[in-house]
């Protein structure tokens, strides 16, 4: 996997993965001080970004969010505001580019906070090149004061997208399960948290031991997890704006790994039943129940792809736990991965063109993810145990669950080149994360070029 040159200016770092990747294509430089990213070989040399402190209300704080959004990325170097020359810049006014291009800024942001009569707040910002001088996008959001932090996260996916060409990520959720206790009185909760750790909120009691979270991505705000009781297992959907919560049914088994279908409308989950393990299909609209596998192995960890004509899942029916691929129907099963050492939960990109997956081998985990054929696996990260990867929105990032030897669990995440690997923002314990799509549709007019001085989109 090889991205060259990847940037038209000093301030656009034009990463378009689909294109390069498939077609090995190095994009044009133009004007500036180009970034070179040389993702095969782990070299990256971040994006020096100023980052000068919103005015108004919250304004610094905002500003403190939206830097470590675009830190923990690995695409971008927040510089130090103490070695800002120019000061109180406001949105009424373009920057004095050769101070910040003395400062080695490649791109510049500010703005400020202003409150309405209503009570809400307007929250506009801007974004320059200083080597082109010339303003790459400037937008404005409105919100409640209590939404400074969600608004903060929206003006990371939009300097995101504008530097990358690939959709943000940080306007989104995580749900996993929290562990708090010892080992031999452990309690374990349903969580949801800000993609950044941030608002956590438990949404079981502690009362039963939650397993596989995940959500739907046709409604981000509806969820499904296993909860096992003393004498039960069972299949939920919750509803995070709601609270409502109800079960699937009874069933003649323990049930595993619920992942929804892209529409929504389905969900593919195991049975365990007489020894055997088989995989199955609710359709959620008339609660009818399909069978999919029928061998003597464990089948298990089911996960379609976007388009719903394909799910991939594990099975250890050769011998040894490897991946499979079938149609969404359960015909035309067939292995996919090819390497040696075993292969479990499978997780099919948003993207269509990859599946993270665990692999154990060497006395070693591994998180890794391999082309839908099977082909061009390749490692991401390693560790004495990690598993259950789960895909960031935009298809970039992997979070997964890591433990140290004799140590704790804890949610980290990787990119896909492998470089950027990083414990995630919650600071607790925890397993089975599971990343929602964004909250909200990215905002498609982003004011590119409809000023005097809008740099050529």
């Amino acid at each position: 996997m090889r991205l060259n040159l990847l940037l038209a200016s000093a301030a656009v770092v034009a990463m378009s993965v689909s294109s390069a990747q498939a077609q090995g294509q190095t994009a044009p430089a133009q004007a500036g001080q180009p970034v070179e990213v040389e993702i095969d070989q782990g070299v990256l040399k971040p994006l020096q970004i100023a980052i000068v402190p919103f005015i108004g209300d919250h304004g610094a704080d905002i500003s403190n969010v939206v830097s470590g959004n675009l830190r923990r990325s690995g695409f971008f170097e927040p510089l130090n505001p103490a070695g800002f020359i120019e000061t109180g810049l406001t949105l009424a006014n373009a920057p004095n580019f050769p101070q910040w291009t003395q400062i080695g800024a490649q791109a510049v942001l500010y703005g400020g906070v202003t409150p309405r009569g209503d009570g809400r707040l307007d929250v506009g910002f801007r974004l320059y090149d200083p080597y082109r001088q010339c303003q790459l996008v400037s937008y404005q959001f409105t919100a409640t004061q209590e939404q400074w932090r969600r608004i903060a996260h929206k003006i990371s996916d939009v300097i995101y997208q504008r530097m990358t060409g690939e959709t943000g990520f940080f306007d989104s959720r995580v749900v996993f399960v929290s562990e708090e206790g010892t080992q031999l009185n452990r309690i374990n909760r349903l969580t949801i948290a800000d993609q950044d750790g941030f608002n956590p909120t438990y949404l079981t009691q502690g009362d039963e031991i939650i397993m596989s979270p995940r959500f739907s991505t046709s409604q981000p705000d509806e969820i499904t997890y296993v909860a096992l009781g003393k004498d039960y297992s069972r299949i939920y959907l919750r509803n995070l704006t709601t609270g409502r919560t109800e079960s699937l049914g009874e069933f003649d088994g323990q049930v595993l790994a619920p992942r929804f279908s892209n529409d929504g409308n389905k969900i593919a989950f195991s049975i365990i039943r007489g020894g055997n393990t088989d995989i199955y299909v609710m359709d959620l609209r008339s609660r009818q129940l399909s069978r999919l596998t029928s061998d003597p192995g464990i089948d298990t960890s089911p996960s379609f792809s976007p388009d719903g004509s394909q799910i991939v899942f594990n099975s250890d029916r050769s011998g040894q736990a490897r991946l499979y691929v079938m149609r969404a129907d359960g015909s035309g099963q067939r292995p996919i991965s090819r390497g040696g050492g075993t292969y479990t939960a499978p997780a099919w990109s948003p993207t269509g063109n990859l599946i993270a997956f665990t692999k154990s081998g060497g006395g070693r985990f591994s998180t890794g993810v391999m082309n839908a054929d099977g082909s061009g696996e390749r490692i991401l990260s390693s560790s004495y145990f990690e598993e259950g990867p789960n895909w960031a929105p935009n298809g970039r990032y992997v979070m997964f669950a890591r433990q140290t030897r004799g140590g704790d669990t804890r949610l980290w995440t990787v990119d896909l080149s492998g470089r950027v690997v990083a414990q995630a923002g919650y600071n607790g314990r925890g397993t089975d994360p599971a990343w929602s799509p964004l909250l909200d549709t990215p905002p498609s007019n982003l004011g590119y070029g409809q000023g005097a001085d809008s740099c050529p989109s």
